[in-house]
């Protein structure tokens, strides 16, 4: 039977004498795999992109204001930080399939409550529900990714798994416009509902397990929970009757110990800060654009379309270039695996993206302070989702590359960072460009974007000592282990 810790990324201790395939899965199950993935994580950019332009309705509808509205937007953000690295430990230790499983069963309950929702603390607990059900999916995704593509290759697929999941911030927004200028505001958590369910089934059907720890490179059969009813289709499994493996150990701290390690915390909060900006100005457009320029819903959600086609062109140019400029240094590289320069490779690209983004905030910032026709603040959210949604896959990539065996957690602790940035970023937006202006309040946050970025020089400078001790201690344990 297969082992199930030998890989092509292992590390030299723990490497066998044969070589074995990295996956057993095919190209086209592969696919399969993937595209699943990126569905389930619609589900977090539905239910939190469709909302937008219906903020000022659903004050309306429930006798309050939409400041207290945004408010459910940033409780909405921290259960997004906080939840995925429950999810995600647990995806690490018992496994993909269950996990997403469980997510979506919570999603599910939470959107039919919304869709019932009579009053404003039931809309708060509820969000909040909601995004404890759906954040952990691209945490999850994250580790599918992981466990089924080698560097070589993941940069791609995870530009594929990115970009579906954005597809809601595209028609989410105008989804929300839609359903509740003609069905009221109600029918867009029904529509989460019927989709939620649907996929939910697909998935419970056909999705296979892919952690690593549980089937190796995926031709170990998993315990018999862990398999779908489709396991012999979606699969190249060795039935030959010995006990399938369980999984690692849970280790809730996990993500945590992961966000505060050096060799990946100042890019976590670099990525943070970016982060937070863009969904800053996500926030802010509903209302602003509602204001400003007197839009009715449905042409309000049509304005968010700029920034949901932005990220899936960056998140598939993106991973693309990831992709290449891997091969092209690899092909160069001579020396020892252990120390090929994966920070600079990975990073450099950020001299770019970031500066785009700073640019693309000011334009965003001023042309709605100075109230310019209404082209320009899409064409400038264009350029922030393209910018903002680049870097994002950039550090995505850097971080499930060097925590190869525990993609997920590695992800809800880049989640946890960017998310409660976020939070904080949302609940102050509108305080903050009441009393400077719009134009001034996006020029701080434009001043802090710049000082982070020296961030990513700490760590292209010494986050690989960083990361070759972390990796000696754990071949130190390993073999103490054995």
């Amino acid at each position: 039977m297969p082992s199930t810790t030998r890989d092509a990324e292992a590390s030299p201790a723990e490497r066998p004498v044969s070589t074995l395939p990295y996956t057993t899965f095919s190209h086209r199950q592969r696919l399969l795999i993937i595209t699943i993935a990126s569905f389930s994580a619609t589900f977090s950019g539905f239910a939190s992109n469709i909302y937008f332009p219906v903020i000022p309705t659903m004050a309306e509808a429930l006798y309050t204001t939409p400041a207290k509205i945004n408010l459910t937007v940033t409780s909405y953000m921290i259960f997004q930080a906080i939840c995925p690295t429950f999810w995600g430990a647990v995806s690490d230790a018992y496994g993909r399939r269950l996990t997403v499983i469980s997510t979506l069963t919570v999603f599910l309950g939470a959107c039919i409550g919304l869709a019932l929702t009579q009053h404003y603390y039931q809309l708060v607990i509820l969000r909040c529900l909601q995004s404890a059900g759906s954040a952990s999916t691209i945490a999850i995704g994250s580790g599918i990714i992981g466990d089924v593509t080698t560097k070589a290759e993941r940069g791609g697929y995870m530009g594929y798994f990115q970009t579906g999941l954005l597809l809601p911030l595209a028609i989410g927004p105008v989804l929300g416009g839609i359903f509740a200028s003609a069905l009221g505001w109600r029918s867009l958590f029904w529509f989460l509902v019927i989709y939620s369910g649907v996929f939910l089934l697909f998935l419970a059907l056909v999705l296979p397990e892919t952690l690593r720890s549980i089937v190796g490179n995926g031709a170990v059969p998993p315990f018999k929970l862990a398999r779908s009813p489709l396991e012999r289709f979606t699969s190249n499994r060795v039935y030959d009757g010995a006990a399938p493996a369980r999984g690692f150990s849970l280790n809730l701290l996990g993500p945590i110990r992961i966000l505060f390690a050096p060799e990946v915390n100042f890019v976590s909060f670099f990525l943070a800060i970016h982060y937070a900006t863009w969904q800053m100005a996500l926030t802010a457009q509903a209302t602003l654009f509602e204001n400003l320029y007197s839009l009715s819903e449905i042409d309000n959600g049509l304005t968010f379309i700029a920034n949901g086609f932005g990220c899936m062109i960056g998140s598939l140019t993106t991973g693309k270039l990831l992709d290449k400029e891997y091969r092209r240094h690899k092909a160069k590289y001579t020396g020892p695996e252990e120390e090929f320069p994966i920070e600079i490779v990975r990073l450099r690209s950020i001299w770019f993206w970031s500066p785009l983004q700073w640019g693309a905030l000011l334009l965003f910032g001023w042309t709605l302070d100075k109230q310019v026709h209404i082209a320009a603040p899409i064409i400038a959210s264009f350029i922030l989702a393209w910018s903002a949604m680049s870097t994002q896959a950039v550090i995505s990539t850097f971080l499930v590359d060097i925590f190869p065996k525990s993609a997920a957690s590695a992800t809800a602790a880049l989640n946890l960072a960017r998310c409660l940035m976020g939070a904080g970023a949302t609940a102050q937006i509108e305080p903050l460009y009441s009393a400077v202006g719009v134009g001034w309040a996006f020029t701080l946050w434009t001043g802090a974007m710049a000082l982070s970025l020296g961030l990513v020089a700490v760590q292209m400078r010494w986050g690989a000592g960083w990361r070759r001790k972390r990796e000696r201690r754990e071949e130190d344990k390993a073999k103490i282990a054995l």
